[in-house]
């Protein structure tokens, strides 16, 4: 059968696109017929392992069997899909984590988009950390704000922050006498790097250069939520600044198991999302089942069986980073380096990425010897930061960490790095 594009100026663009990808390392794609054989996890956001643990999925599913609507919620949150259960959940939400109000979006892609949509308002300005999330700038060119007075400061630099804001003070006054809003964005745990915000360094800054009180922190939470800070709450928790971030997202699919989003912030902000912000108007509210999911891993969250987890995941990972340390400083000749990131509330980055060019070839190679790993490429990542990126979990066993270096050391050996001066 003829393709309904066959011989289109469309079906033309469409392949070239993809081929230039291919040709150039980078197409991705998803498996038709993934396997089925079980490889160890080194690749997923499961940090804490609670996605597979069986007393939450036990607890779940008791719970679950006493929930009456258990399927979908059929309409939007402004339609008919609200129910007791979600504002009961975003009430308990903004109670945990110590905040005024909650709203849940479907996803933290979602959430940020529409934060970053229309929240500034004609006349802001939005500075943000380099590398945010893809999301955060989708939401920005969707927004009002002209791609002048939306600017980028190098990596958790303090000062390249300040010297952002300094030349924004110098060009628009407006700016310093509070007439227009200023909003610094920020993710308290980076996914491509593993490394952490220096927050409270953020905070003091923009104190500094508004004195007016019209500079505004956006937090994104997606990789500290339910890991690091009291009971899991997050980094912001954990430094105590619940009162001086503007907007906080946490999301649940990554250390809580589950899937969703909340936005943290004042119910001012709450209505007006409500109101303007597409991603919760025009989609149909999370499904009941979801609802169920989050409440569940709050309980083990209050319960401290979190914090638990996060130690064990912490040990793990820094026996990876140590591990994988040893073993690349044995082959000088690679050129291989590990991004380097600092523990937090004697929390560790689960993340560990071996920044290797190209990446491909050693993660098909671990992924051949029963551990899976994903590379990250460009446009992901920079140029020239082409990366296997590791991700540790609570689950994971020293025993594990040592098969996964093992392999590596043979990688490079294959690689003709030179033998290894190091013993395992």
């Amino acid at each position: 059968m003829s393709s309904i594009l066959a011989g289109t100026p469309l079906n033309k663009a469409l392949s070239a696109a993809l081929e230039n990808r291919r040709r150039n390392g980078y197409l991705r794609t998803i498996a038709e017929d993934p396997p089925t054989e079980q490889k160890v996890d080194f690749s997923s956001n499961d940090y804490l392992g609670l996605s597979r643990n069986p007393k939450l999925r036990e607890h779940f599913l008791k719970t679950l069997g006493k929930t009456e609507h258990i399927l979908g919620s059929s309409a939007s949150r402004l339609l008919d899909g609200n129910s007791p259960d979600h504002i009961a959940l975003e009430k308990r939400l903004a109670a945990f984590y110590n905040a005024p109000a909650a709203l849940l979006f479907n996803s933290g892609y979602d959430a940020n988009v529409g934060i970053f949509t229309v929240l500034p308002q004609p006349g802001d300005a939005v500075i943000y950390d380099e590398l945010i999330h893809a999301s955060v700038h989708d939401g920005m060119r969707a927004s009002r704000i002209p791609p002048a007075l939306r600017i980028p400061f190098e990596h958790n630099s303090v000062e390249g922050l300040k010297d952002v804001l300094g030349n924004l003070l110098a060009a628009n006054p407006p700016y310093f006498t509070g007439e227009r809003s200023v909003f610094v964005a920020v993710e308290a745990l980076y996914s491509m790097d593993g490394d952490f915000a220096p927050l409270a360094e953020v905070i003091r800054t923009v104190r500094e250069y508004f004195p007016a009180g019209n500079g505004h922190v956006i937090v994104d939470e997606a990789h500290t939520n339910g890991l690091l800070g009291p009971k899991g709450r997050g980094l912001v928790s954990h430094l105590g600044l619940e009162k001086d971030i503007l907007v906080r997202l946490n999301t649940f699919g990554k250390a809580f198991g589950s899937s969703g989003a909340v936005v943290l912030a004042t119910p001012l902000i709450r209505n007006y999302f409500l109101n303007y912000a597409r991603p919760v108007i025009y989609t149909t509210a999370l499904p009941q089942f979801n609802v169920v999911s989050m409440n569940c891993t709050l309980d083990f969250l209050e319960d401290g069986t979190g914090e638990a987890l996060a130690k064990q995941m912490t040990d793990i990972a820094n026996y990876c980073r140590a591990s994988l340390t040893k073993c690349i400083e044995a082959y000088p000749g690679s050129k291989m380096s590990l991004v380097p990131s600092e523990m937090v509330g004697g929390v560790a980055s689960p993340i560990i990425p071996i920044v290797v060019a190209p990446p491909l070839p050693l993660a098909l190679y671990f992924q051949s010897h029963g551990y899976m790993a994903r590379q990250i490429a460009f446009p992901t990542v920079p140029r020239g930061q082409e990366r296997v990126r590791l991700c540790v979990h609570a689950s994971n066993t020293r025993k594990e960490v040592d098969g996964l270096v093992e392999v590596l050391h043979e990688w490079m050996k294959q690689q003709n790095f030179g033998a290894s001066k190091a013993k395992l």
